[in-house]
């Protein structure tokens, strides 16, 4: 009886101890490039490439998170239809566009070298993307919300010092300041990357 509870506060130690201590957020990257490099340089259409890319980023990206933070201040005065709106056009729009992109690189090469915890919910993780005789080396920062530790979400990629979200962001506030922030021109242009 003595060695039956021994052995079960054991195994509930040792479960807390997985729980507590998951994955950190250089190894949920690291494994996430792992991952798309791995599609990348499988012997598949272009096209299947790209579905496969998708599902990846859903698992991995807070697009939700992207999409708000990109749409800047005109997200409060939206109502929930229109937001709701919004965000299934940004979704189709940044998987379409994020997928594209990288199923362009064949069998990229990234290397995961450091992070830097800000708070608990942030880290900022350091990696490298191998240069070829085709482009030079590109440092990419990924910013990771590390809120809930079983479900780690990338929220920003920095490029050689340039955030891609930060970039997306004044390029729909470009849209919106140009049409009198009517969100429906934002809507058409979302649509029309999403058409062709």
């Amino acid at each position: 009886m003595r060695l039956k509870n021994l052995l079960f506060f054991t195994l509930i130690y040792f479960l807390s101890l997985t729980s507590v201590h998951s994955i950190e957020a250089d190894v949920f990257v690291q494994s996430t490039v792992n991952r798309a490099s791995q599609i990348l340089s499988e012997n598949i259409s272009k096209e299947q490439k790209i579905e496969k890319l998708k599902l990846i980023a859903k698992e991995t990206v807070d697009i939700k998170g992207i999409g708000y933070y990109t749409l800047g201040p005109v997200r409060k005065t939206l109502d929930e239809d229109l937001k709701k709106k919004y965000s299934i056009l940004f979704e189709k729009y940044f998987l379409k566009s994020f997928s594209s992109r990288l199923a362009e690189y064949t069998n990229p090469e990234i290397d995961v070298y450091g992070k830097e915890v800000l708070n608990k919910n942030y880290t900022i993780v350091n990696s490298l993307l191998k240069g070829t005789k085709e482009r030079p080396e590109v440092k990419i920062d990924w910013r990771i919300y590390t809120k809930n530790p079983d479900n780690f979400l990338i929220r920003d990629l920095i490029i050689e010092g340039l955030s891609l979200a930060r970039t997306q962001k004044e390029e729909f506030s470009s849209v919106l300041s140009s049409n009198n922030d009517d969100i429906s021109a934002l809507f058409e242009n979302l649509e029309n990357f999403i058409k062709n």
